[in-house]
């Protein structure tokens, strides 16, 4: 088993080589993650586990029981001092494993304090979460579960824009009573759901079933957000879909709903340098190319910056691109040491 996850890439696109920050001494905090200017990433110790184990889930090193591979901390004031240093940033998100496995009493000493006026910059609060397919009693029948809602509830009116990041892979997630009944209840504390999940080989590589994914989503009130490209890591090679197919999928997918379900972004590769959406696929100067842009970057500079690479219909990642029209380098491989990973 070692032998195995050793040839894995436990954690892609940089994220403890350069998203790890550090304290005022310069240690580094295990457990959070700052990429990108306005977010913090927090992974609280208490939720790094999940209802279930999806064989395609880039955050395995989470799961495995090796402290070396896990990124997790316990630590509340750890996370609250570092945000009272930051004016900058607006966004926190809790994210794992999944933060929904925690006992409602543990979100509250990360959540509550986040009222007080020294936290006013901290504006928007999300939590990364597969439970309302995975176990939709956190929201029913649990011990805590009307906890968990006055919890969001209670955050919402101080003012705070609270949003589950629901991982969804297919509609038929979304069919039960249990299912529907949780959506409702979290919509009911003024909360909002955004809606994501990776494009996978063998589940959902299907233009019809993310059309119909994202309609319903939309007819029980959740946002479609984000359509991710499986990324470079874990049982990678037997999910993963050509670049060039994934916009194929989106483009026949997006047709099919209304301007309601439009909202949902992608392809979308999470890499070194930030978020790489593939726009499409055309032909300029005689080049057959792929149009890409970051949606989220390292730099913020980057974001919205349109830029092309050759079209490579083998390509299942940003790393296997080459610059189009004779470029060498793409633009932001100077900045990032090369890495595109």
């Amino acid at each position: 088993m070692e032998q195995i996850r050793s040839s894995l890439n436990p954690h892609p696109a940089g994220q403890r080589e350069f998203n790890v920050p550090r304290d005022e001494f310069g240690q580094p905090l295990n457990g959070l993650q700052h990429k990108y200017r306005e977010t913090v990433l927090f992974f609280p110790s208490q939720g790094q586990t999940c209802h279930s184990y999806c064989t395609f889930c880039f955050r395995w090193a989470q799961f495995v029981g090796d402290r070396q591979l896990r990124m997790a901390t316990r630590q509340a004031a750890r996370l609250h001092d570092y945000l009272r240093r930051h004016p900058e940033v607006s966004d926190l998100l809790l994210t794992g494993g999944d933060p929904m496995v925690m006992k409602t009493r543990h979100l509250e000493d990360y959540l509550l304090p986040l009222m007080e006026p020294e936290f006013a910059h901290i504006r928007h609060l999300r939590i990364g979460t597969k439970s309302l397919s995975f176990w939709p009693y956190r929201y029913l029948t649990d011990r805590d579960a009307d906890d968990l809602l006055r919890l969001l509830e209670r955050l919402v009116n101080a003012g705070k824009h609270v949003t589950l990041m629901a991982h969804y892979n297919h509609w038929r997630e979304m069919e039960t009573d249990a299912a529907r009944n949780a959506i409702a209840r979290v919509r009911g504390t003024g909360a909002l759901i955004r809606a994501q999940g990776p494009l996978l080989a063998h589940i959902n590589d299907d233009p019809e079933v993310w059309a119909r994914l994202w309609r319903t989503q939309v007819s029980l009130g959740v946002v479609p957000y984000y359509m991710f490209v499986e990324r470079d890591t874990g049982a990678r090679r037997y999910f993963e879909v050509p670049l060039g197919r994934c916009w194929e999928i989106y483009q026949k997918a997006i047709q099919q709903v209304s301007g309601l379900a439009r909202t949902v972004r992608g392809p979308s590769m999470s890499a070194v340098p930030g978020k790489v959406e593939i726009l499409g696929i055309a032909e300029l100067q005689g080049e057959r190319v792929m149009v890409l842009r970051f949606l989220q970057g390292r730099n913020p500079d980057w974001v919205h910056r349109p830029f092309f690479a050759r079209f490579d219909p083998a390509a299942t990642w940003l790393d296997q691109l080459q610059p189009a029209f004779g470029d060498s380098r793409f633009f932001f491989e100077d900045e990032c040491g090369g890495g595109q990973h």
